[in-house]
């Protein structure tokens, strides 16, 4: 089961209002006390204090637990699979502590100490662990208390390496009104990255019209290796006098053997997920030939749910839209670049993307 920022604001709007919450840490002896939630997906508003230093909740203000810290953390879960939520935030963001806390008193979150490997050198050893949450929605425990749940799980402490970017010609970047400078790079960076991933993939990519004269490292993005010069010499547009048209200014697409479309990839970065949606279903409905293909929105991780009720409209559910959240596009990308896999089949996309539509 798939953990949404829906569900974790759902999950922790029915917990009473009348009572205080406690830390999973029993030397922590701040509480809590909800103060009020925005549904779907937040913000959390709260308030917290320590009687025991004297402290009184009347004199506290009121602090928000933001929508995009519930999407990341919703983003990081998976059913049985412990998180460990500091990680998550990288330490960052002092209301970290009371998401996990008012999370952990619903009924499917349990804490956890998985144990940790240590690896020094060649040799490794088992040691205790840190407080993890663990996602368990078949084995619900008691509402509004706190349960450590025994598990007889280790975690590997090895690094993933980081994933690293060229730097842009600013100027080669093109205007848009909708994104700003940092906007742009980030969008242009997760079409470099897929790029990259199909070249390494044994795909030939196109990239958007627009973007081509983008300058990345002492290249434009049109001068890479394994990016085509024209959509016209694709053989399987051949017999479509407007596919060339209809695809021009999707942001990425990738062939192989001159016969086949692995994916077409539109990346949302800021603007709304239906101008892709609209130009790939343009494409779709050009003809049958056209149509085993995977619809692809690539977009942050915490527009998942954005991305998923446009995809699930009327006019888009036969793209049967698959959802590649920018994690997703770097975890692949790392491993590319560091382990550049040979061989494999256009299915092996599947882990990477998830379907959208019901």
């Amino acid at each position: 089961m798939r953990v949404t920022a829906s569900n974790i604001v759902w999950a922790i709007n029915n917990l009473p209002r009348d009572r205080e919450y406690n830390y999973p840490n029993a030397a922590t002896k701040g509480r809590i006390v909800i103060h009020r939630i925005l549904e779907p997906e937040g913000p959390i508003e709260f308030k917290r204090y320590d009687p025991n230093r004297g402290e009184r909740l009347s004199d506290k203000k009121v602090e928000t637990i933001s929508s995009a810290m519930v999407s990341r953390l919703a983003n990081a879960i998976l059913e049985g699979k412990p998180v460990n939520v500091d990680r998550v935030f990288g330490a960052s963001y002092n209301t970290r502590s009371v998401l996990q806390a008012l999370l952990a008193h619903t009924p499917q979150f349990y804490m956890c100490k998985p144990g940790r490997i240590e690896q020094n050198g060649s040799n490794s050893r088992l040691k205790p662990g840190h407080k993890h949450m663990l996602f368990l929605p078949n084995e619900p425990h008691e509402p509004n208390k706190i349960f450590w749940k025994d598990v007889d799980l280790a975690i590997s402490e090895l690094a993933v390496p980081d994933v690293a970017y060229q730097g842009f010609a600013p100027d080669t970047l093109p205007v848009d009104r909708e994104m700003n400078i940092e906007q742009q790079r980030r969008h242009a960076q997760i079409q470099i990255a897929l790029v990259l991933i199909g070249n390494q993939l044994c795909f030939r990519t196109w990239v958007a019209a627009n973007d081509r004269s983008i300058k990345y490292g002492d290249k434009t993005i049109s001068q890479m290796d394994g990016v085509i010069d024209s959509l016209s010499n694709e053989r399987i547009l051949s017999g479509y006098a407007d596919a060339v048209d209809a695809a021009r200014l999707i942001d990425c697409i990738w062939f192989r053997n001159g016969r086949l479309m692995p994916a077409m990839l539109e990346v949302e970065h800021s603007t709304g997920v239906t101008s892709g949606l609209t130009r790939m279903k343009g494409f779709y409905d050009l003809g049958p030939a056209l149509r085993d293909i995977r619809w692809t929105i690539v977009a942050p991780d915490e527009d998942r749910e954005k991305v998923v009720r446009e995809a699930n409209r009327d006019q888009f559910k036969p793209l049967n839209t698959r959802f590649f959240p920018y994690s997703a596009v770097e975890e692949l990308y790392s491993l590319c670049e560091r382990r550049k896999p040979k061989g494999i089949t256009d299915e092996f996309l599947d882990a990477f993307m998830e379907p959208c539509v019901h």
